[in-house]
């Protein structure tokens, strides 16, 4: 059994994100066409196995450790995985209705740039990722960077794929002045 310790609560952090995140899943848009269904697909499956690298890596054996954080730096790293998915969830919950599992245009699809929208354009992502940097630096593991690694290009494609699916679906010129304004998934960096 492990001691509660930061890696143990980052550990219960994640599978409480987890859990919550299936639970609220079908709390989502009704989808106005499936154009892109599929498409999406290698980008959920990567982030499933990322998430499941970033969970396996928990473990004390396995490909081995590429550095040591001091044991101080620990709660620092959780406070920073939970204020990820916080600002994850913030992101989800601001959608509401509007949310969607699927990247496809929703009955009331429209750009929302309010809330956590004001300050990167994918929340969600952004609070995912920051939660899977801050938990590969606490582990230190092979298994959490190549988790954090594949976390990274899973959700920048599919970033990326909601975008197109956005600038054709709502108003280019209009997602193009967003876009202009909030950064993708970094905070005060354009692109």
């Amino acid at each position: 059994m492990m001691a509660f310790d930061p890696r143990a609560a980052i550990f219960a952090a994640w599978i409480a994100f987890l859990i919550a995140w299936v639970m609220v899943a079908g709390w989502s848009a009704r989808a106005a066409s499936h154009d892109d269904f599929g498409v999406e697909s290698p980008s959920r499956v990567l982030s499933i196995a990322a998430i499941v690298m970033m969970l396996v890596a928990f473990r004390p054996q396995g490909l081995g450790v590429i550095w040591t954080m001091p044991a101080w730096f620990g709660w620092p790293l959780f406070a920073v995985v939970v204020s990820g998915f916080a600002f994850a969830f913030w992101g989800r919950l601001h959608l509401g209705p509007l949310w969607s599992n699927a990247v496809s245009p929703t009955d009331a699809h429209r750009i929302v740039d309010t809330g956590p929208y004001g300050v990167v354009r994918h929340p969600v992502y952004a609070g995912i990722l920051l939660a899977a940097l801050a938990t590969a630096a606490e582990l230190g593991r092979v298994e959490a960077v190549a988790g954090a690694a594949s976390l990274i290009a899973a959700l920048s494609f599919r970033a990326k794929m909601e975008e197109r699916a956005l600038r054709r679906d709502v108003s280019d010129a209009d997602y193009t002045k967003y876009r202009a304004r909030v950064p993708m998934l970094i905070p005060g960096l354009r692109g």
